[in-house]
């Protein structure tokens, strides 16, 4: 029994195994070239942890005594959790070099909080979900404060983590609320309860204890309304920790919102579903308007990633494999966007010093053309225009909506995505149709240039070979529905 259970977790014990061997190889050689040495090995890491889970993946295995499942729809979450940190982490290198904080914590934190991200997506009770979340969540905390010398890398750790707290105490509480009224904390468990049952309906406790839930996991999804935390945290934290913040994290959580309400809930959709039609309208309508009067690209992009949860919750709201599968796409699709865009940004440099403000953008045409059609691809993908990835990702959502009846969701979705495509237009206006007084820092290192090329040709040839994002996402949307 516990060989199997060693196989079927093996991805996760590997990079926790991995985490303390380059915990301690970091604190006997800490030196720059011990810090690019740890850094390294983590992507190494990340690497094999991914031919794992591709390689190792079963049908369904559930392990530990109901608390870990591994199945197509965890299988495939992790493989976009991973490319997200395996991305993040590249980029993350050459950025911390120059801002002179290059220590090997950083790489530890976010293998650490990987295993977090990847348990987080196999967890299949509330025990198991709470202690995979706060394993993700303290490395984040720490990560977002490593600039540690700086006034707004501090208080960004700070904020939070305070904020981070509330959420989790938030969500125990209805997670006991969940347990007090139906005697279970296990997924399965709770999904037989009422599967015998005609009518059955969800205790009013047990209600309650979901809204406590869905307030949890909407703020790790930074959705509405509790994303306060959102731009201040994305603007103060190093940019590279940003681009962490808005690519692993926010899938993993946006993979275990689904499993909890596809799942142990999956039978009450007419009870959570206006729930998450709140979260999804207010996060579209707020992204897209809050958006418009940044000056600071980190803030923008907070902004934006806001509206782009609430465009994936569209998915969520339909209650159904289509919506699932429109999900999966959707930010499989999103991953490769916001990892090439924050490629795009560490990439801006004049005099040797990081840009972080939207008008930096000017005159980039001129400087680095082909940096520049990277960037326009991003942003005509974000803003949803055809026949680029992004496009088609709202696609499948919205379809997903209008089969259930959902009509007027989806044309919320379609208006704010007009209404959003203003500030994504007004980068590439800068990029092509305006001068800057002072040229921008020519060249890039390699990992950037390796990662955002990546991105773009994705991005922009999703139209010509969907099959494997798309064959993949309808595999792991059907392990949700047996």
């Amino acid at each position: 029994m516990s060989q199997s259970y060693l196989l079927v977790a093996l991805p996760e014990l590997f990079l926790l195994a991995a985490g303390l061997v380059l915990l301690v190889v970091g604190a006997f050689k800490e030196t720059a070239a011990g810090a690019r040495l740890v850094s390294n090995l983590a992507l190494g890491t990340l690497a094999i942890t991914l031919v794992l889970v591709l390689v190792a993946a079963p049908d369904r295995a559930v392990a530990f005594r109901g608390n870990f499942v591994m199945d197509g729809f965890a299988g495939f979450m992790k493989v976009v959790v991973l490319l997200g940190a395996l991305g993040t982490l590249a980029i993350a290198q050459p950025y911390l070099r120059r801002e002179g904080i290059e220590r090997f914590e950083y790489a530890v934190l976010v293998i650490f909080s990987t295993a977090g991200m990847s348990l987080l997506l196999s967890a299949n009770s509330f025990l198991a979900l709470y202690i995979s979340l706060e394993l993700m969540s303290l490395p984040l905390y720490v990560l977002a404060a490593f600039q540690r010398d700086t006034y707004k890398s501090t208080e960004a750790g700070l904020k939070y983590f305070v904020l981070g707290a509330l959420a989790s105490g938030m969500l125990l509480y209805g997670v006991s609320l969940v347990y007090g009224f139906t005697g279970t904390i296990f997924f399965e468990e709770l999904t037989a309860l009422y599967l015998d049952e005609e009518g059955a309906e969800l205790p009013l406790g047990a209600l309650v204890g979901v809204v406590f839930i869905a307030a949890g996991l909407a703020f790790k999804l930074g959705a509405v309304p509790f994303h306060m935390w959102t731009p201040d945290v994305y603007e103060g934290a190093p940019t590279a920790v940003t681009a962490l913040f808005a690519a692993a994290p926010k899938l993993a959580a946006m993979g275990l919102t689904v499993r909890v309400f596809a799942e142990p809930f999956g039978a009450f959709v007419a009870d959570w579903q206006q729930i998450i039609i709140a979260v999804s309208v207010g996060s579209m309508v707020l992204g897209a308007f809050g958006a418009i009067g940044q000056r600071n690209i980190k803030r923008l992009l907070a902004y934006s990633g806001i509206g782009h949860v609430g465009y994936a919750l569209v998915g969520l709201a339909a209650g159904t494999q289509s919506g699932v599968y429109g999900v999966l796409v959707y930010m499989t699709i999103y991953l490769f966007m916001t990892v090439g865009t924050f490629g795009v940004v560490l990439a801006l440099r004049r005099r040797g010093q990081s840009l972080e403000q939207i008008d930096d953008f000017a005159g980039l045409g001129k400087d680095q053309p082909l940096l520049a059609l990277a960037t326009a691809i991003f942003m005509f993908s974000l803003a949803g225009i055809p026949p680029l990835a992004g496009f088609f990702g709202k696609l499948y959502v919205f379809l997903a909506a209008i089969e259930v009846g959902l009509v007027w969701l989806a044309v919320i979705g379609v208006l704010t995505s007009v209404v959003g495509a203003y500030y994504y237009l007004r980068i590439v206006k800068l990029v092509y149709f305006d001068s800057a007084p002072e040229a921008l820092d020519r060249g890039m290192e390699p990992e950037l240039r390796g990662v955002i090329a990546v991105s773009a040709v994705v991005t922009a040839l999703f139209v010509v070979v969907p099959g494997p994002i798309l064959g993949s996402a309808r595999v792991a949307a059907g392990a949700l529905f047996p």
